[in-house]
């Protein structure tokens, strides 16, 4: 563990987990959360925010059958997981004794490695073995280890059966880039289309040099993870739309659309005909292969997206061009019940947030208005969950301010949302993760009833009124519930000038009216 920089271990552990626990180094730091979907939550903000892969100890079936939803959001959002699964004692697997898992199967198609090591002996380099695939294929590797497997005697050192160090070359094949490089120079109106594998500084910076070297607009994918292109740029043209009759409105002026870092394209509703009209090419590149492989474009190109930027923007022709129209969004207005609006605290947000916020998003009713409101102004700059599963933000979040304590870390949470990981809360306060929370409180599933009203009724279920706040101060977790923009505004001025060196988290719940729309 130490070899592979696994010195900080996220888990809710049980007894197939305490003969590896007893006796813990000091060195390696033990992170406790109160549920397997928040331990599984705040190692995949870890990871996504250093860039390495982090340790998560799960406790046999009951452990890794409740992180299980998490694991697949981790493995979507491609974050790199070493997961290590307790299971019975080996001596008496067989039997079936009480606390036997089957756990190999168990989280389904989700793990990128999945192996019970043949003997105890093998379980370190198993473990090394995860890190490399959870690294190489950027998800979560599981080793199954029985728990009298800890206490038996090491192996030899020099007995190796993986690998310590893996060397992966990165280079790009100019002549690979040639076909895509004649495709945009003949092309009369390109675009770009960018997405969550284009989020890290050295592919921001390819790509604003390709946007400008095209002079061409840049839209990011639609149900985005992360920004793939600096939001406040000129050139940014805003989020695609997920249905593709307004994909197809959106693409149609250009002939020439290359995405980057995202899939081609992202939907939510199904609707007929093409992505775009006939008469426009597609292409694609990206460093995940899967992505490219169902992605319906001409070519494909598998690699390290900065690399290929940065070709392209050099051997391509400058254009001139002039920066993107697009609207400003309306100033907020007061309710008909005189309660605040989603815009009104995303607006008072969006004029106080520092240009480095992480901002982690789990609010679906509002995140429209949130994309309108709020860019991305550096890389990571913006976090939410790939697959779209609830219970991601809260111990994302924490994660992330773990991972990167210098960076301020704002969370934007619908009430609904924030019930899937509440438990994450007793994390942030007992380890003082300076996080800042903010719950949209709307009093129930408004995306639901929205998309209920799309389908011409009503719905079953029931509005809710649950007090965040009160649950956060039950953990520990300072908290403050808002229902007037008076003391919003009051509070977000007190807190955001010293948000970046906060040592204690807080939780501001703001009470709102239910958008009335939603579209995705």
């Amino acid at each position: 563990m130490r070899a592979c920089g696994l010195t900080t271990v996220f888990s809710n552990p049980g007894s197939t987990e305490v003969p590896l626990l007893a006796g813990w180094p000091r060195d390696l730091r033990f992170v406790l959360a109160l549920h397997e979907a928040s331990v599984v939550g705040m190692a995949t903000g870890w990871a996504i925010a250093s860039g390495e892969p982090a340790f998560v100890l799960l406790h046999t079936t009951a452990g890794l059958g409740n992180g299980v939803a998490a694991l697949a959001t981790a493995r979507v959002n491609r974050a790199p997981l070493v997961v290590v699964v307790g299971q019975q004692d080996r001596r008496h697997l067989a039997a079936e004794p009480f606390l036997a898992g089957k756990l190999e199967g168990l989280a389904g198609e989700y793990p990128v490695w999945v192996h019970t090591p043949p003997r105890a002996q093998e379980v370190p380099a198993a473990i090394v073995r995860a890190w490399h695939e959870a690294k190489a294929a950027r998800g979560p590797a599981l080793v199954i280890v029985p728990m009298d497997d800890w206490m038996a005697p090491a192996s030899d050192a020099r007995e190796r059966s993986a690998a310590p160090q893996v060397v992966r070359a990165a280079a790009i094949d100019p002549a690979a880039v040639k076909e895509l490089e004649g495709l945009l120079a003949s092309s009369s109106s390109p675009a770009l289309v960018v997405g969550a594998g284009a989020d890290d500084p050295e592919t921001w910076a390819a790509l604003v040099a390709l946007a400008e070297r095209l002079a061409c607009p840049v839209w990011q994918e639609s149900f985005g993870a992360r920004a793939g292109f600096p939001q406040d740029h000129p050139l940014f043209a805003g989020h695609l739309p997920a249905g593709r009759a307004r994909l197809r409105d959106t693409l149609g002026a250009h002939d020439f659309v290359l995405a980057v870092g995202a899939p081609v394209f992202r939907q939510y509703p199904y609707e007929p005909g093409p992505f775009v009209p006939a008469g426009t090419g597609l292409a694609i590149v990206t460093d995940d292969a899967a992505e490219a492989h169902r992605s319906p474009v001409q070519l494909a190109i598998v690699g390290p997206p900065a690399g290929v930027c940065r070709l392209l923007a050099d051997r391509l022709p400058a254009r001139t061009g002039r920066p993107v129209a697009r609207r400003s969004p309306a100033t907020p207005h007061p309710s008909a019940d005189g309660r605040l609006r989603a815009g009104d605290v995303l607006a008072a947000l969006a004029q106080r947030l520092p240009r480095d916020v992480v901002l982690v998003e789990e609010c679906p009713s509002s995140r429209p208005e949130l994309h309108r409101r709020i860019p991305a102004r550096a890389p990571l700059g913006f976090l939410s969950a790939a697959m779209g599963g609830l219970g991601f933000a809260l111990p994302a979040a924490i994660g992330v301010r773990m991972a990167r304590p210098q960076r301020p870390v704002v969370a934007v949470v619908g009430d609904g949302s924030s019930m899937y990981a509440i438990q994450a809360l007793w994390s942030a306060a007992y380890y003082r993760v300076g996080v800042l929370f903010v719950i949209l409180a709307n009093g129930g599933y408004a995306v639901m009833d929205r998309l209920a009203e799309k389908h011409g009724g009503g719905a079953p279920w029931p509005s809710f009124d649950v007090r965040v706040s009160d649950m956060a101060r039950a953990m520990g977790c300072q908290a403050v519930r808002i229902d007037d923009q008076a003391a919003l505004l009051r509070v977000l001025d007190e807190v955001m000038p010293r948000l970046a060196g906060r040592e204690e988290p807080l939780l501001i719940e703001v009470a709102i009216t239910p958008d009335a729309t939603f579209e995705p």
